[in-house]
C-alpha cells in the first residue's frame, strides 16, 4: 500500500528528502548538547573555569540555534510535501471517479465518495505533514542516545532492557483494538455527510412538508453516532500518555535511584548522572514520538485503505485498443439485437429481455410504456452509460463499444429526465454543450428550445446567475436551458427523457417544430407519459415490464395495440374531465 501511494511525491520527492535530512542533523545537533553540558559541569564548574564554561556555553547556544533552523526548514518543506502530496491524490482520485460508469458509482455511496476525496485525504495529508519529523528524528534520536548512555554508564543502560518492552507490549494492545475502531469512525462520518448531502438537496422539500424537526432528529442520531464512535477511538488513543507516563517515571525514578548510589561509592559522577538523565529524557521522548507515529499510522491506514478501494475499483466500462482507429458516428442509426440488460449480475431478472429494435438515421422514435417498464434503462445502452448485459447494440453498423467511450457521448445528446444545471451563469451552462459556441449559435439553441422567451425578460439575459443547481429558474425553465444545451452539441442522436414534462403543450409543440426543422437529420429518441409529445414521431415503441410489446404509428397502435390504447383513452378522459 505504501508502495502505491509513493508514486504521487514525484513532484514533491525532493521536499520530502530535504525535509527528512534537516530532521537528521537537527537531531544530530540536540544530540551533541549533553556531552557538552556535562563537560562544563564537570570540566567547568569542578575547576571554576569562567573562560572553559563561556566557550562551552557558546557551542551549547550554537548547537541549539543550528537546530532551530533546521526545524523550522523542516516545517516548511514537510508543508509542502504533505500539502502536494495531498493535492496529487485527491486529483488522482477525482479522476478515477470520472471514469465510473454509473454501474461503478452504484458500489459507493456519494457521501462515502466525498469523505474518501476530503475528510480521508486530509487525514494522510496531516499524516505526512506531522508525521515526517517524528517517523525520522525518533529512531535516530532512540538509537543515538541509547548508544551514548550505555557508553557513558552501561549498568544503568540496563533499566531500559526492562522498560523498552513493557512500553512495546502497552502499545501493541492499544494499536490492536484501535484500528477497527477508527475505521468504524469513518463510516460514522459517512452517514453524517449523507444526511447532511440529502437534507441541503432536498431542503424545498423539507420546509413544504414541515420536516424540520424529523431531519434535525436524524441529523441528531447519525452525529451522535460519529460522536460516539470518535469518543471511543480517542478514549483508546488516549490509553498511549498513561501507559507512557508510567514507564518514564518509573524508569526516572530507578536511575536516580542507582545512580545516586553510584555517586555515593564514587564510581559516577554528578555530572554524568546529568548527562545521562538527558539521554534517558531523548530517550523517553523518542518513545513517545514513536507511539505517536504508530496512532498516526493506524489512522491513516484506514483512511488509505478506503482511498484505495476508490482507485483500486475496475472501471466497468473502458475503450477497446482499437477504438481510437474507428470513424466517429455519422449517421445516427441504432440497432439493438437481442439485448439483454440487468444493473447487477447478481440479479435473478433482467431489467431489459430480447431488445431487438432497428431505428433508422433520421428517424424520430417514440417511447412510451408504464412506470416500471424500464424505458429510460434502454435510452441509456446508447451513450454507454450502461454496458448491454448481452446482446448487441449497434451504432451505424458498429458495436457501441467499439467506438472511444467520450467521442460516442459527444455525438450523443441527452436531456435527463431530472435537469441538472450548475452554479454560474446561463452562458456557462449553455457553454457545457459546446465550449466554442458563439452569440449566433446560442441564440439559436435557445430559440430552438423556446428558452430565449424568458431570458429575454431577465435583466442581465445570458448573464444571469441560476444560482446552485439552478435555484433562479423554473422546473420549466430548467428543462428549456437543458434542451438548449443538449441541441449545441448539434448531436447526431438526441434523446429526450420526459424533459419537456414542466414545458405546456403549446411551447411543447414549438420545440418540436424548431427540432424538426433544425435537426431533420439526427435521430431523435423521445421519451414520454403525454401522447401528445410523441404522436407525431414516425415509429411509437411499446414497452411493458422491460420487453417490446409494439411498434408502429400512432394510428396503428391505436388499433391493434391494447396498452397504447388504453393509456390514449385515459389521457382523452383526464382532458375532457
Amino acid at each position: 500500500m505504501l508502495r502505491r501511494f509513493a508514486g504521487y511525491f514525484h513532484k514533491y520527492r525532493l521536499h520530502l528528502i530535504l525535509s527528512c535530512l534537516c530532521v537528521v542533523l537537527e537531531s544530530v545537533f540536540e544530540l551533541v548538547i549533553p556531552p557538552i553540558m556535562a563537560d562544563i559541569i564537570d570540566v567547568g564548574v569542578a575547576a571554576r573555569d569562567t573562560h572553559y564554561i563561556l566557550v562551552k556555553g557558546v557551542q551549547m547556544a550554537v548547537c541549539a540555534l543550528l537546530s532551530l533552523l533546521l526545524g523550522l526548514a523542516y516545517a516548511r518543506l514537510a508543508a509542502l510535501a504533505g500539502q502536494g502530496f495531498g493535492a496529487e491524490l485527491r486529483k488522482a482520485e477525482f479522476r478515477k471517479v470520472q471514469g465510473f460508469s454509473f454501474r461503478n458509482l452504484d458500489h459507493f455511496s456519494t457521501s462515502s465518495l466525498i469523505t474518501r476525496l476530503t475528510n480521508d485525504i486530509t487525514v494522510l495529508q496531516n499524516a505526512i505533514s506531522n508525521g515526517i519529523r517524528p517517523l525520522v528524528r525518533s529512531p535516530v534520536m532512540l538509537i543515538t542516545a541509547l548508544s551514548l548512555s550505555a557508553v557513558m554508564s552501561p549498568q544503568l543502560a540496563l533499566v531500559f532492557v526492562v522498560a523498552l518492552p513493557v512500553l512495546g507490549t502497552c502499545l501493541f494492545l492499544i494499536l490492536r483494538r484501535l484500528r477497527p475502531l477508527y475505521g468504524g469512525m469513518q463510516k460514522a462520518l459517512d452517514k453524517v455527510n449523507a444526511v447532511v448531502q440529502e437534507n441541503l438537496i432536498a431542503v424545498r422539500v423539507v420546509k413544504s412538508y414541515v420536516r424540520g424537526d424529523y431531519e434535525r432528529g436524524k441529523f441528531g442520531e447519525a452525529n451522535e453516532g460519529y460522536q460516539s464512535s470518535a469518543e471511543r477511538s480517542f478514549r483508546t488513543a488516549a490509553l498511549n500518555m498513561p501507559c507512557f507516563q508510567f514507564v518514564m517515571y518509573a524508569t526516572i525514578l530507578c536511575i536516580l535511584w542507582f545512580g545516586g548510589g553510584m555517586i555515593q561509592v564514587g564510581s559516577m559522577q554528578v555530572g554524568e548522572l546529568t548527562g545521562f538523565l538527558s539521554y534517558v529524557m531523548q530517550i523517553l521522548n523518542s518513545l513517545m514520538m514513536i507511539s505517536n507515529v504508530f496512532m498516526l499510522l493506524t489512522r491513516s491506514l484506514t483512511s488509505a485503505s478506503r482511498i484505495q478501494e476508490v482507485l483500486d475499483e475496475p472501471e466497468d466500462i473502458t475503450d477497446k485498443d482499437t477504438a481510437a482507429s474507428c470513424p466517429p458516428v455519422e449517421a445516427g442509426s441504432i440497432d439493438f439485437e437481442h439485448v439483454f440488460f440487468k444493473y447487477s449480475d447478481t440479479a435473478e431478472e433482467y431489467v431489459l429481455s430480447d431488445i431487438t429494435l432497428h431505428i433508422g438515421a433520421g428517424e424520430t422514435i417514440g417511447i412510451v410504456g408504464g412506470t416500471g417498464s424500464a424505458k429510460t434503462s434502454l435510452v441509456q445502452l446508447i451513450p454507454r452509460l450502461y454496458d448491454v448485459t448481452k446482446g448487441t447494440l449497434s451504432i451505424d453498423g458498429r458495436d457501441v463499444r467499439d467506438y472511444p467511450a467520450a467521442h460516442l457521448r459527444d455525438a450523443v445528446g441527452m436531456v435527463l429526465q431530472k435537469n441538472t444545471l450548475f452554479s454560474g451563469t446561463i452562458r456557462e451552462n449553455l457553454l457545457w454543450g459546446n465550449e466554442h459556441a458563439d452569440d449566433r449559435e446560442l441564440e439559436w439553441a435557445c430559440r430552438t428550445a423556446c428558452a430565449d422567451e424568458f431570458i429575454h425578460r431577465l435583466p442581465e439575459g445570458m448573464e444571469t446567475d441560476l444560482g446552485q443547481g439552478g435555484v433562479n429558474v423554473s422546473g420549466g425553465q430548467k428543462q428549456r436551458l437543458c434542451i438548449a444545451r443538449a441541441l449545441l452539441k448539434r448531436p447526431k442522436i438526441l434523446i429526450f427523457d420526459d424533459s419537456t414534462s414542466a414545458v405546456d403543450t403549446a411551447t411543447e409543440q414549438k420545440i418540436r417544430q424548431g427540432l424538426q426543422e433544425s435537426l431533420r437529420d439526427s435521430t431523435k429518441l423521445i421519451i414520454s407519459q403525454r401522447i401528445s409529445s410523441i404522436q407525431h414521431a414516425d415509429r411509437i415503441v411499446v414497452l411493458d415490464n422491460g420487453r417490446i410489446s409494439a411498434v408502429g404509428t400512432h394510428r396503428e397502435l391505436s388499433e391493434t395495440c391494447a396498452i397504447y390504447r388504453d393509456m390514449v383513452e385515459s389521457q382523452r378522459k383526464g382532458a375532457e374531465l
